[in-house]
């Protein structure tokens, strides 16, 4: 029995590892949970980087000045926050800034509509920026243009940077905008800009209106001065009674010209943001189409005015010497309807 329970205890610690070995085995586990541990330390910190360049990057591009304006978000892609390079807009600085171009046609009325939508307390329209050619030389030169009108580093007398809610400027057809049509679609597009086509349907009187503005470039009616708009009855009569002579042979052509004009236009910058609005309805009801005009650049409603006087009015007979030649020549053609009073 001793001899046994003796070879008992002699197998049992035959079987025992060695110190040696054991020690070997937990330096080894040590070391790998080691390295295990810098490894996962490793990726956390990474990530956590990741997240805040993230985040930093979001802040970057899209914090506004004023986090508490409420406003439309439907409407995010047309509100702007200028940064001018030439004032600080201080307490405005989280306004948003609403962006447009009044697209017109010389003689269309344009000066008046831009009077009416700048006796807006919250409005800066900038008038024909595009007049000199210099501006307009090149897509380029457009481009830095429109940069420094939107951006609010353009100054006139219609400015009202710092508190300003909306900002353009009056854009004639023959100023550039047709010969880069692509090119500035796109701008209206990308920048959200809102399109107002202010147009006029009877091109007839439009063209005696050019006729006489032309001759009084050089004629200076009114005490020898050039004035394209009037601000008093007694300067419209006086300017209304020179009566022009329309060229009867490309009278037709003429008036054909200015529709597809107008026409080529719309076609142009359909897929901008925009609204039509036409003279001779502004003329029969100016406070509704001035409210649909405010509604559409969302500014709140007020009460808006214009010093500027009708030149023109009364039946066309009355503003045409050859009236009874011009009236022959469209009788019977799709032109007639230009004879006839219209507002």
């Amino acid at each position: 029995m001793g001899e046994l329970l003796f070879s008992f205890n002699k197998d049992t610690l035959t079987i025992k590892p060695p110190k040696k070995a054991s020690l070997v085995l937990r330096l080894m586990l040590s070391a790998f949970a080691m390295v295990c541990g810098i490894y996962i330390c490793s990726i956390c910190l990474k990530q956590m980087n990741l997240q805040n360049k993230n985040k930093f990057l979001f802040f970057d591009d899209f914090e506004r000045p004023c986090s508490d304006t409420i406003v439309d978000r439907s409407q995010i892609p047309f509100l702007h926050y200028p940064k001018p390079k030439t004032f600080n807009r201080s307490e405005c600085s989280g306004n948003p800034v609403k962006l447009f171009a009044i697209v017109s046609m010389q003689r269309s009325g344009s000066g008046w509509f831009e009077t009416l939508l700048n006796s807006h307390v919250n409005v800066s329209s900038n008038g024909e920026i595009f007049g000199p050619k210099s501006r307009r030389n090149n897509v380029s030169s457009i481009i830095q243009t429109l940069d420094r009108v939107y951006n609010l580093d353009w100054f006139t007398s219609s400015s009202k940077n710092e508190c300003s809610a909306a900002i353009g400027f009056k854009w004639m057809l023959n100023q550039g905008l047709m010969q880069h049509p692509k090119e500035i679609s796109e701008y209206f597009n990308d920048r959200g800009v809102n399109v107002i086509f202010l147009l006029r349907r009877n091109m007839l009187r439009r063209l005696v209106s050019m006729l006489a503005n032309a001759f009084d470039k050089d004629a200076k009616l009114l005490n020898g001065v050039h004035v394209s708009h009037v601000h008093s009855p007694e300067e419209a009569s006086l300017l209304s009674k020179y009566k022009p002579n329309i060229n009867i042979t490309s009278l037709k052509s003429d008036l054909r010209g200015m529709e597809s004009t107008s026409m080529k236009a719309l076609n142009y910058f359909n897929n901008t943001r925009h609204i039509i609005i036409y003279y001779e309805d502004l003329i029969r009801d100016p406070s509704q189409k001035m409210m649909q005009v405010e509604d559409f650049l969302k500014l709140p409603r007020m009460n808006l005015t214009s010093q500027q006087v009708k030149i023109h009015k009364g039946a066309l007979s009355e503003h045409i010497k050859n009236w009874d030649e011009v009236n022959k020549t469209l009788s019977g053609t799709a032109y007639e309807k230009f004879l006839q009073a219209d507002y």
